[in-house]
């Protein structure tokens, strides 16, 4: 059997194991819908987490970035782990001491005012958003590629199968489908990582393999081989850094207190029935998302070596299937400049902007000359012919190395695995945002639960076609958009949480101000060198040289400079408030 073939099945089985667990867990009550009333064991809560957390970003887009980027890559993997970290130690265990629904309930109880609440409720909203773009637009990617639909159509299927099981059984719904998505992503990010390792290195064990010799009989380290393909066709070393330190520093700093802010990551710790298992869960998803983590840098670099290995300075003619098949889906382009049949791999763009597919009137792809695929945009100048988008690089890794058929499929269900279960985890704080936060907490505060329940899944029924437009639009590749939504958490939630835990006279004023002024100015800073100006979007026009993808640690600075400002000027809070900060500092 084919790819595609495989892929159906493997993707069919799984999906029928999502929407069968949704159906038996259906949620009864708020409770359920929100937290899974609380009854989730650590070790469950755990793998959940696990799921959660580890995205389309994670799965897909993680790799890919190493891949390209190299040294400079690795600034994704130690901000996502070490902000875990962060969030273990400094909050999971007091926000469930405190034991409400949502962090917006948190931020609104602790700074007594519904205006914080609301500010609580915005902040949640276009994190969530943000960060959804990148899972839908890893949902659309892979059916584009394994199921030869549209990407747009993939993000609409995506969207269906998202808003059956979030709608249905909220958070109880949820987290044992993201127990069965934690299984099916692992094993799908493992099992090439062993095949490709072996090969490679004759080792199959990926994280010992990323540092061994290759298996060619050359005794030439694989990183030490790879450095010499970047150099020879005159990138830098694979092993180097390209980047400024402050940037370095300003991105991880962004992704670690992002990760400790975002709001779906930390509402899993409400499902535990005690504060103690709050830890042990935290401890469990630390175990569940190494394995992972530790995996991604060498993928990278198998991904890396065996697409340079095949596709430069080689014939057009001569390219294995694979080429052909991804250069349809737009995701892999070859331009060719110079009509010498031959790809050239260097430095630069390929094309202007993204690849354009040209086809005739029947709908067919046209090709060139050599059979090259041919698009719309006009050819970038410099050297470059090859046009390869980030995101596909774990995805095409199975075929790359010539693996089975059914090696392939199984990545692409583990990928759509990852990028749902975030997605759900998203789409459930807006919904519990609106649902909670704004119509039971503010604008009817006699609803019934009955009615609550039903205003949580019309909510969450508008968050996932919310969701769905930014998949189609989204506005830049995967780990790039989640990035940006790390670093709006990180300027306008976080400060507020840290305070609210262990600066018992930080007053309601100073928090409001801090989070407004933190989220309006990283906010302002990414629209402008994203979207509105992006010539812009290069070290030179950056403030002190910080990339938009960093400038949420800036946006935290000026939140807490804010916050305390702000606060000296008005009363401290009322002292049952500052008796509920001292009780929620010891956990037990």
């Amino acid at each position: 059997m084919d790819v595609q073939v495989w892929t159906y099945i493997l993707v069919g089985i799984t999906f029928a194991i999502y929407i069968g667990i949704a159906i038996w867990s259906k949620a009864g009550n708020t409770s359920d819908f929100y937290v899974a009333g609380s009854h989730v064991s650590p070790l469950t809560n755990g793998m959940a987490t696990a799921a959660d957390w580890m995205s389309a970003a994670s799965f897909l887009s993680m790799a890919g970035l190493i891949s390209f980027m190299g040294y400079d890559g690795a600034v994704y993997l130690m901000g996502w782990t070490g902000g875990y970290v962060l969030l273990a130690l400094l909050l999971a265990p007091y926000l469930r001491k405190f034991g409400k629904f949502t962090i917006p309930d948190f931020i609104g109880d602790r700074y007594y005012s519904n205006f914080a609440r609301t500010i609580g409720v915005v902040c949640a909203v276009i994190v969530s958003f943000t960060y959804v773009a990148g899972q839908m637009r890893g949902v659309g990617l892979v059916f584009s590629k394994f199921l030869e639909v549209n990407i747009d159509i993939g993000v609409l299927i995506g969207m269906a199968i998202v808003f059956f099981y979030a709608v249905l059984g909220g958070m109880k719904g949820i987290t044992y489908t993201q127990v069965a998505q934690y299984c099916v992503l692992i094993f799908a990010f493992m099992v090439p990582a062993f095949f490709i390792s072996f090969q490679l290195t004759g080792n199959p064990i990926p994280q010992l393999g990323f540092g061994s010799t290759l298996a060619d009989g050359s005794g030439q380290y694989l990183l030490e081989k790879l450095d010499q393909l970047h150099t020879e066709l005159g990138f830098a070393a694979y092993t180097s850094g390209t980047k400024s330190m402050q940037d370095v520093f300003f991105i991880t700093a962004a992704l670690m207190i992002g990760t400790a802010g975002l709001p779906h990551v930390i509402v899993r710790f409400f499902t535990v029935p005690k504060v103690k298992d709050a830890r042990i869960s935290v401890g469990y998803a630390l175990i569940f998302i190494a394995i992972l983590y530790t995996t991604a840098p060498a993928i990278a670099a198998f991904a890396k070596y065996n697409m340079m290995e095949t596709v430069s300075e080689e014939e057009y003619t001569e390219m294995p299937e694979w080429f052909g098949t991804w250069e349809e889906t737009g995701l892999l382009t070859w331009v060719d400049k110079d009509d010498n049949g031959i790809i050239t791999y260097a430095p630069g763009a390929a094309i202007e902007g993204l690849p354009d597919i040209q086809r005739n009137e029947a709908g067919e792809i046209i090709r060139g000359p050599f059979g090259e695929v041919q698009v719309n945009n006009a050819p970038a100048e410099g050297p470059n012919e090859l046009y390869v988008d980030r995101d596909i690089m774990v995805l095409a890794n199975p075929e790359i190395a010539n693996l089975p058929a059914w090696v392939a499929g199984l990545v692409a269900a583990g990928g759509l695995a990852a990028a749902l279960s975030t997605a759900a985890g998203l789409l459930l704080v807006i919904s519990t945002a609106v649902s909670h936060d704004l119509i039971k907490k503010q604008i009817k505060t006699d609803i019934s639960d009955k009615a609550e329940l039903m205003w949580a899944r019309v909510a969450a029924a508008g968050a996932v076609l919310v969701a769905g437009y930014f998949g189609i639009n989204p506005p830049g590749f995967v780990a790039e958009v989640v990035a940006i939504a790390f670093g709006l958490a990180a300027a306008s939630f976080f400060p507020a949480i840290i305070l609210g835990i262990f600066y018992k006279k930080m007053n309601r004023e100073g928090a409001i101000a801090g989070m407004i002024a933190g989220l309006l100015f990283t906010l302002a800073y990414v629209i402008f060198f994203k979207i509105a100006y992006p010539e812009f979007n290069s070290p030179e026009y950056w403030w002190f040289g910080i990339s938009p993808e960093g400038i949420g640690t800036l946006g935290m600075i000026l939140n807490l400079l804010v916050s305390f400002a702000v606060g000296m000027i008005y009363p401290e809070p009322p002292e049952d408030v500052q008796e509920m900060v001292e009780s929620i500092r010891y956990p037990q």
